[in-house]
């Protein structure tokens, strides 16, 4: 796998789909939080854990996939596939948030979660982002990049 030419100006966070991945990492470590804390420090772990995949899986939705879809071979299947999984990992959100950090189902529902957001980031990694990586331009990603960072702040 060839590995990705930064210009002395440009940082991880500049590419998008470096951002994606450090966000992805970020997501893994705020379930380790949430799974290793508990009472209230695990909730308030766990409302970052909700809304940080709330905004990602928006900037992704409003941004990725659209480029996705007009870029790479398959675009649509490969977003049709990646909006299953997000459908899957937001019932499950929802049914958490529902029932709260305090019920005494919450971490096999949360392994449930963590189990459907492990798959669709590996599905991400595996089939969508490396061919956005090799069919778009480092202008392109870093735009991409910026549009995507305008999507989480609103």
């Amino acid at each position: 796998m060839a590995t990705r030419q930064m210009t002395p100006e440009m940082t991880d966070e500049d590419d998008v789909i470096d951002l994606l991945l450090a966000q992805h990492a970020l997501i893994r470590d705020l379930f380790d939080e949430v799974e290793q804390s508990s009472g209230r420090r695990r909730a308030e772990a766990f409302e970052r854990l909700a809304r940080l995949l709330a905004v990602h899986e928006r900037a992704e939705e409003q941004v990725v996939h659209p480029k996705t879809r007009a870029t790479i071979d398959g675009g649509d299947g490969v977003v049709a596939d990646r909006l299953a999984e997000e459908d899957e990992a937001r019932r499950l959100l929802g049914e958490i948030e529902e029932n709260g950090t305090d019920a005494a189902d919450f971490m096999d529902r949360l392994a449930l979660l963590r189990g459907a957001v492990t798959a669709h980031a590996r599905s991400e990694e595996r089939y969508e982002f490396p061919q956005l990586r090799a069919r778009t331009t480092e202008a392109e990603r870093r735009e991409l990049a910026g549009k995507v960072k305008a999507a989480e702040d609103r």
